[in-house]
């Protein structure tokens, strides 16, 4: 279902020329993300449920790493670029097209891969100076850098270090661009006088404000919260909505609300029934 919803709107996204916007621009990027992010996690896990083989390998284990956090940084930082161009879409109206261009939003578009590529080979190959003792048990369906320290002998302090020092800007900087241009968003919806004006500006941000509060309630109590023996099911719960149910439910909230979407979705099978006709 990730895989059909996703990549249905990729292929929508590209192929009606209505939907060649800012808005839409950006979310392919996430559909795409998503498809990736999911397939990371979800074919290993289907694999270890029916062969009852639960043992990876650690370059296999450091592969997956690398590309989880790859696609995770990648959606942390795109939810960033989505809501900036929110911004300038209700508080500089007159001024979205010139602003919000093909070549700036090529660059956003640029700027959240390459981050996070490098985001995430600086960890991996600071993970690799980690040695491994045994028994090696990892309390989850996939690898990530806080099971690792937890099943590692050697001294994690480095990498720690580096998590706050290379994350720690990049992060704040997220959180700040994805959350503070609301404040003026807000500030502006409330003052238009009508409510029908109101509504039909906020509904424009809804969808990606319900993706922005799962995905960080998500990190929050995966990477924030201290994981104790009664929390590990939880833990691994919230761990399935992090990185298999966000993906499939991204799409869906952005879909659901929205009618270009919609129509584009109504004339693509319009056109698929002429075909079969």
């Amino acid at each position: 279902m990730t895989l059909i919803i996703n990549l249905l709107i990729i292929y929508l996204v590209f192929t009606d020329s209505q939907l060649h916007n800012p808005m839409f621009f950006f979310l392919g990027n996430l559909a795409f993300l998503d498809t990736s992010y999911s397939t990371v996690t979800a074919p290993r896990m289907l694999y270890d449920l029916v062969t009852k083989n639960r043992s990876i390998t650690l370059p296999a284990c450091t592969t997956q790493i690398f590309f989880f956090i790859f696609f995770a940084c990648a959606e942390l930082f795109l939810l960033s670029a989505m809501s900036y161009d929110r911004f300038v879409a209700i508080c500089h109206p007159l001024h979205y097209a010139q602003i919000m261009s093909k070549r700036f939003c090529a660059h956003m578009a640029s700027v959240v891969w390459a981050l996070s590529f490098f985001y995430s080979l600086i960890h991996t190959l600071f993970s690799l100076r980690l040695s491994f003792c045994g028994p090696n048990t990892i309390h989850n369906f996939f690898c990530d850098l806080p099971h690792l320290f937890q099943i590692s002998c050697s001294d994690t302090f480095i990498n720690i270090l580096v998590i706050l020092i290379v994350g720690g800007g990049p992060g704040l900087g997220a959180f700040a661009v994805t959350f503070l241009p609301y404040v003026r968003i807000f500030n502006t919806v409330l003052r238009i006088r009508t409510n029908t004006g109101k509504l039909k500006a906020f509904s424009t941000c809804t969808s990606h404000l319900a993706v922005v509060f799962i995905f960080y309630g998500s990190i929050i109590f995966i990477y924030f919260i201290p994981t104790t023996s009664n929390l590990f099911t939880v833990n691994r719960v919230v761990s399935v909505v992090y990185a298999l149910i966000n993906p499939l439910l991204n799409p869906l909230i952005y879909s659901i609300r929205n009618k270009d979407l919609k129509r584009a979705l109504l004339k693509a099978l319009r056109c698929l029934n002429k075909l079969n006709q």
